[in-house]
């Protein structure tokens, strides 16, 4: 899709004034090394794709040390991060956006050495976003996740983890945990719109503990489908920080990008980092 626009979206950047530099990605940590290493040099980076390219260009902003603004033209199958910034699913007026639009300060997270633009998430489902088939995204896009999920209901397990926050701690086996900063993950789970504030420098962190029968399976289903929390078997809270031991062998979901666990790990909120033209 976006080669197919590219011609009209750089003419949406030019007739405003913009002297544009495209650099296509061949391989998974082009779109990181371009931004770290060319960021500097401009007045603006777009990025252009889904949030795995999402994830990479702004982690090349962070490596780079500059305060250069972002704008977002989603092309991928889900793009939480443009559906809870209002960044429209039209190539060209999210161009026309990017150009003219207004700057918006919005909080990186810190995920050990790497970085989330709003999703560091383990467990249940948590794969999907970076194992169900591309070709099957791009066909039938966020139910694409849930279909493939459903052939992998034998890989659901809990996961002992204890997340101190510095305030408090919890511990417990979870089968599911996501440390957010938008309003949808994964296009299935969402959370409410009226306490996610993406610049106010906190995390909303939810998890999920074991069911112990069908019945509490269902219950916690319908409570993570609702935004019902007040089941014993969820927890919601909001943090800055976080200290999380896990077993090192966790995988974890950072924007859908396959993110390595270790025994301990340090998660931060870095508050109002990255100026958005939304």
């Amino acid at each position: 899709m976006s080669q197919r626009f590219l011609p009209d979206i750089i003419k949406v950047f030019s007739d405003r004034g913009y002297a544009v530099t495209a650099f296509p990605t061949g391989k998974q940590g082009d779109a990181t090394d371009f931004a770290r290493l060319y960021s500097p040099e401009f007045d603006l980076v777009v990025c252009i794709g889904g949030d795995g390219t999402l994830n990479e260009t702004i982690s090349g902003l962070m490596l780079s040390g500059s305060d250069i603004p972002l704008g977002y033209i989603p092309s991928g199958s889900t793009n939480d991060f443009a559906a809870c910034h209002g960044i429209s699913s039209d190539p060209l007026t999210a161009a026309l956006d990017a150009a003219t639009g207004n700057p918006k300060l919005i909080d990186i997270g810190k995920f050990g050495d790497r970085y989330f633009s709003y999703v560091a998430a383990f467990g249940a489902f948590s794969w999907l976003s970076y194992t169900t088939p591309q070709n099957l995204k791009n066909i039938l896009g966020h139910s694409a996740y849930i279909l493939d999920a459903v052939k992998d209901l034998p890989k659901v397990k809990a996961h002992h983890l204890r997340l101190d926050t510095g305030s408090f701690v919890c511990e417990g086996d979870y089968i599911f945990g996501a440390v957010c900063n938008s309003t949808s993950v994964a296009g299935t789970i969402t959370l409410p719109k009226n306490v996610v504030d993406t610049g106010d420098g906190q995390f909303e962190v939810l998890l999920v503990h074991e069911p112990r029968t069908l019945i509490d399976f269902q219950n916690l289903l319908i409570g993570v489908l609702t935004q019902d929390y007040s089941s014993p078997f969820l927890e919601f809270f909001q943090t800055d920080h976080l200290k999380i031991s896990a077993p090192p062998e966790l995988d974890w979901s950072l924007d859908g990008e396959r993110g390595e666990g270790a025994s301990t790990i340090e998660v931060s909120n870095l508050a109002a980092k990255l100026t958005l033209i939304c």
